[in-house]
């Protein structure tokens, strides 16, 4: 199939509004889809059970963050080598990456299916709630490397803007889990380990669906050999290592929010676990937003048309603020019906209520970090997004959440949990202009025929252009 850089012509609204629409669908319909899995739970009448699926969604979200981590590297290689029309360079880079994600991810659930129980306990389960987490993610985890070359995939189609296909692999996956879901819960009746077996087999879907895409379609899925592998091997790490480290910072805040959390019961862990579903149905599109726009400023970069770089992250930008200003405004209208929706009752409710009133929007400034990180991990500066995602994890999160328990209780958690992202996301997205703003006026770029070679990922504290990756 012809490939070509279909991002460096045209508007770039049209784009990145086409992009975000296309992979908010699919990603949307896999977060409904655990939505509704928690409902059925709920349907059981037994609390222990949407606890323990709250903290193992808390465990599962490190598994994901690995993933997109590694996607982003994925897409992006892709993206540049089609931008330079290097068509069979981009087809071994596809086929690397899958290689690479499956052995990542292979040595991860190798390493952490022996510690599953005492990490949930870590988190705070216990008793009987830590008995059906631990159980639930020993079926689940196994297929942690399915999950992550079916990502792969939506990384490699996104690369070549195929938005249409990727949303498919994602749709498909959860049109799937919407199907297994209840069969499994109440036609087998295997209740949570029915939920842990539909997860597996929407997994399965995913990953067939892109293969067909990515590979039979747009053949760019060409197994290198050792050689090729090898040279592989440093760009893709350098982009996928502090872009996974990025993507687990989220997690890694979330931990801590649900260790608070879980001082105030189990009724206010089901709040968290419930919040923490719709969240990613309410604000998909501004998750699909930020695998949106990383091809397009990668092709872009390929082809060294760096004045669309600054108009694709302008355009980014109020795509971001209209999305969550009208989210917003429907969450808080609905706050009452959507707690009530889920059976919510007493701490639950609460939370659940204050969040649609008034945490929902801090995701102005977390959208302003997913859109930076974006621009970050494809323009050569990885780590930068590290560090802002790792600092909205770290001094974003643990002293204005601490500080919100101690005073506040368990609302107090989830008001200072949103909080920390105001300075991070305007911060982000200052520094994002300044480095955008650099790569283009930068003179040695003006005759510079295609990117230099793949260096280290430079400090983020550096004054300079971090060096390019290829």
């Amino acid at each position: 199939m012809s490939v070509s850089a279909k991002f460096t012509t045209g508007p770039t609204m049209r784009h990145v509004i086409v992009m975000t629409a296309t992979g908010s669908v699919g990603l949307i319909a896999i977060f409904i889809v655990d939505a509704l899995n928690l409902f059925y739970i709920s349907l059981l009448g037994v609390e222990e059970l949407a606890a323990a699926i709250g903290f193992a969604a808390t465990l599962l979200f490190f598994t994901v963050s690995i993933s997109i981590g590694f996607t982003i590297a994925c897409g992006a290689l892709v993206a540049r080598c089609l931008g330079r029309g290097a068509r069979d360079e981009a087809a071994r880079m596809g086929g690397a990456s899958m290689v690479f994600m499956a052995l990542a991810t292979l040595l991860v659930t190798i390493a952490t299916f022996p510690f599953l129980r005492p990490l949930l306990a870590l988190l705070g389960a216990t008793g009987p709630t830590l008995e059906l987490s631990t159980r639930f993610m020993q079926i689940v985890m196994p297929s942690f490397p399915v999950m992550a070359l079916g990502m792969c995939t939506t990384g490699i189609l996104r690369g070549v803007g195929d938005a249409r296909r990727a949303m498919y692999v994602t749709l498909a996956s959860g049109v799937a889990a919407a199907i297994f879901d209840p069969l499994f819960i109440f036609g087998f009746g295997l209740g949570l380990d029915g939920a842990a077996i539909a997860t597996v087999l929407s997994r399965i879907v995913m990953l067939a669906i892109g293969l067909h895409g990515a590979h039979v379609v747009h053949g760019l899925i060409r197994l290198p050999d050792l050689k090729g592998l090898r040279e592989a091997v440093r760009p893709f790490f350098a982009i996928g290592v502090p872009a996974m480290l990025t993507q687990i910072a989220t997690p890694v805040g979330n931990a801590y929010v649900t260790i608070e959390i879980a001082a105030f019961g189990d009724q206010a862990v089901a709040g968290w676990a419930i919040i923490g579903r719709l969240v990613p149905v309410a604000f998909g599109v501004i998750f699909a937003l930020s695998g949106a726009v990383g091809p397009i400023l990668a092709q872009n970069y390929g082809a060294r048309k760096f004045d669309r770089l600054t108009t694709t992250m302008r355009d980014s930008l109020l795509f971001t603020i209209a999305y969550v200003l009208a989210v917003w405004a429907l969450l808080a209208i609905f706050a009452n019906p959507i707690a009530s929706i889920f059976g919510a009752e007493g701490i639950a409710r609460d939370l659940i209520v204050f969040f649609c009133l008034y945490a929902a929007g801090s995701f102005l400034f977390n959208g302003a970090i997913f859109v930076s990180s974006a621009a970050f991990n494809n323009l050569g500066y990885p780590t930068y997004s590290t560090v802002f995602n790792w600092g909205r994890s770290t001094l974003g999160v643990i002293p204005f959440v601490w500080a919100g328990a101690h005073y506040w209780g368990a609302t107090g958690v989830i008001a200072g949990w949103g909080l920390g992202a105001v300075l991070f996301g305007v911060v982000s997205m200052l520094v994002c202009f300044r480095v955008v703003k650099a790569i283009a006026n930068e003179p040695m770029h003006q005759d510079e025929p295609a990117p230099p070679p793949p260096p280290a990922a430079q400090s983020p504290f550096s004054t300079g252009k971090a060096s390019t990756l290829q």
